[in-house]
């Protein structure tokens, strides 16, 4: 089954075309990226994929189902960017995961064993259990961007959507972020949806990319993508593909 499936989907932003009659297919556990320059409609794709922005028309599936009529029960973990949290918030990072688990509580309900549960097994497989009693604004980059993704796993959901989820981090941090993905995606049979503007950062753990500049250029394997004109439509001409190998195929070792 196709886990997300956006048909004809046009936005528009104060009569301005934001997103052109995009059309695009995620297969279920499957991870994609989305990749363009700053002001490619990338965002807007994701908040029109989990509701936050009303398409002007066309259609988006979730599973099958209309998007529109879909019931709020966690299918989707969202994590915007990092930005746009408050650091300064004294909370702790288990405090971070366990809202978000509570918010799905009705309000005459309390957190029981299972709820609990998850979150151990949240921050556990986002690799960050160690630093859960730490204060959310004093951990670093990629640390916070762990909690984020456990505090997004916690209500179990079958599609992870992320918004430049390693923005910030380097090349190594990047390297490991990416490999606990991977790990995410394959543990809980997880669909992945997120945004980059690097297509060789995100080249080596994405089963395809989708290449947008207010239309969608090319849907397919990062590697087609590198040899697509698309790069160049989206980028401009002056593109240069940089590969991000995790380990040197000469030699199979740790990059050189």
């Amino acid at each position: 089954m196709n886990a997300i499936e956006v048909e004809n989907v046009w936005v528009h932003y104060d009569h301005q075309v934001v997103l052109e009659n995009i059309n695009l297919i995620i297969e279920e556990k499957s991870i994609v990226s989305i990749v363009g320059p700053n002001g490619s409609g990338k965002s807007t794709l994701l908040k029109s994929i989990i509701g936050l922005k009303k398409v002007s028309s066309g259609t988006i599936s979730i599973f099958g189902k209309d998007m529109q009529t879909l019931p709020h029960n966690g299918i989707i973990g969202y994590l915007p960017q990092i930005s746009e949290y408050d650091h300064r918030f004294p909370v702790s990072a288990l405090d971070v995961v366990t809202m978000a688990r509570a918010s799905r509580k009705k309000f005459w309900q309390g957190m029981h064993v299972r709820d609990y549960e998850a979150i151990e097994e949240a921050l556990e497989l986002a690799e960050i259990s160690s630093q859960k009693n730490h204060h959310f604004g004093s951990l670093s980059g990629g640390q916070k961007q762990r909690v984020l993704i456990a505090r997004a796993l916690c209500i179990e959901p079958r599609i992870l959507i992320m918004d430049e989820p390693s923005t910030g981090l380097d090349t190594v941090a990047q390297d490991n972020f990416y490999k606990m993905l991977q790990k995410v995606r394959d543990v809980k049979n997880l669909t992945i949806l997120m945004v980059s503007h690097d297509i060789g950062a995100v080249s080596q753990v994405v089963d395809k990319v989708a290449c947008l500049q207010k239309k969608l250029h090319f849907h397919g394997h990062p590697h087609e993508c590198s040899q697509h004109d698309s790069l160049s439509a989206i980028f401009g001409h002056n593109t240069l593909f940089v590969h991000h190998d995790a380990e040197c195929k000469t030699c199979k070792e740790e990059t050189c």
